[in-house]
């Protein structure tokens, strides 16, 4: 079989986007070291299965040179104070995903006579965080005691998701790409993003991260829905240092979660104890990181204590990243994990348009990522839960 004379630059930059190391790759490819120093050349089944494995679209391979790859939406993510480049394939694959849902949810919606969301870009960096936190929380019909009053972080993320979805706002989480459990996703590069539209907005929350993280990135990406900007973030101190739209967003989440009188009051009663963010994270369900981030806003404690604990906390999330991998993929109500996946807007429509025959059971099939009698049965289940609420 004929060789294929690729760029040997291609090769190291399908590698480095792909997070493998040549380590890894020399298991399945022997000649790789030759192939990178262009001595020898991949078979054209070589190079289709090193794409592969690297994630790489196949005609990449045949380019000169290395493309610019750049996410489709704008980047907030920050790493200490600079930009972070090189999207990973998982972070472009998952985007291009959401996309391709909310496109269809979009034309779906129209169909159905759906007017725009008036919420969506209400908003502008000019408004009170404390005011608009405040009107989030009524659109959502939820109090300012609404996460105290439950008993779990899990909870508490389950009401404020159902709230979101119930405004008419898509909201889709995972922790890998798709279905696909080789595919992880990484809460180190991001933790969550934004794609605005007037009638299918959407927030996506990246499942890698624990549940009390993913209470404040949930609302941090509302915040962007308020303003109509899209963008994807991984919060890095909870307060990127240069963009105003991320600092805002931050803002109006912290006041949306733990609003500030309340923060006030219960701090005399803990102040003096080691312990003191873990105590009111539990009352609030946010991450201890996040009360600590607020005690610093509101002059509570000083600058070096913050950065303390922030270094004692990410060294906690590595510990819980680690165990995470070494977890039981298996594990879990496969269906009930699909509910989170997909989101309960989105799943609904998805089973009665094609119930109606208004969608091509391939589209479903791509759609969803489910197949034959696992669809029949996932939409079987989410034709129950339809009828229950309506009940």
């Amino acid at each position: 079989m004929a060789n294929v004379q690729v760029n040997p630059d291609l090769l190291r930059w399908a590698i480095g986007r792909s997070g493998l190391s040549e380590e890894m790759l020399h298991q399945k490819f022997p000649k790789l070291d030759a192939w990178l120093a262009a001595e020898k050349f991949p078979t054209f089944r070589q190079l289709e299965s090193f794409a592969r494995s690297t994630m790489t679209p196949f005609g990449v391979m045949f380019l000169n040179e290395p493309p610019e790859e750049t996410i489709p939406v704008p980047d907030f993510r920050t790493k200490t104070d600079d930009a972070v480049d090189d999207p990973s394939p998982n972070l472009a694959a998952t985007i291009q995903l959401m996309q391709l849902r909310q496109m269809w949810m979009r034309e779906w919606l129209t169909e159905q006579g759906n007017d725009r969301l008036a919420l969506v870009g209400s908003a502008t960096l000019k408004r009170n965080p404390k005011s608009l936190a405040q009107e989030i929380r009524q659109t959502l019909k939820l109090t300012p005691e609404w996460a105290e009053q439950l008993a779990t972080w899990e909870l508490a993320l389950t009401t404020l998701r159902r709230s979101i979805e119930r405004a008419g706002i898509l909201v889709f989480s995972n922790s890998v790409v798709g279905l696909n459990n080789y595919r992880p996703l990484d809460a180190e590069e991001f933790r969550g993003f934004a794609l605005c539209d007037d009638v299918a907005p959407l927030i996506f929350i990246n499942d890698a991260d624990s549940k009390s993280a993913r209470m404040f990135t949930l609302a941090h990406e509302l915040v962007h829905i308020w303003l109509g900007t899209s963008g994807i973030s991984n919060l890095v101190n909870l307060l990127p240092s240069k963009d105003p739209t991320e600092k805002f967003c931050n803002r109006v989440a912290a006041e949306l979660l733990v609003p500030a009188y309340k923060l006030n009051e219960v701090w005399p009663d803990v102040m003096g104890r080691r312990d003191r963010f873990l105590i009111i994270a539990k009352q609030f369900k946010v991450s201890p990181l996040v009360i600590a981030r607020r005690a610093l806003d509101l002059k509570l404690i000083a600058k070096p204590e913050f950065f303390k604990f922030y270094e004692a906390d990410r060294d906690d999330f590595l510990r819980r990243k680690k165990n995470l991998k070494n977890r039981d993929k298996s594990s879990g109500n496969f269906y009930a994990t699909q509910n989170a996946r997909l989101g309960r807007r989105f799943s609904a429509a998805i089973v009665r348009a094609t119930r109606e025959g208004r969608i091509l059971i391939r589209d479903a099939y791509r759609l969803t990522g489910l197949k034959g009698q696992t669809f029949d049965e996932y939409a079987k289940r989410v034709q129950e839960r339809v009828r229950n609420e309506r009940e």
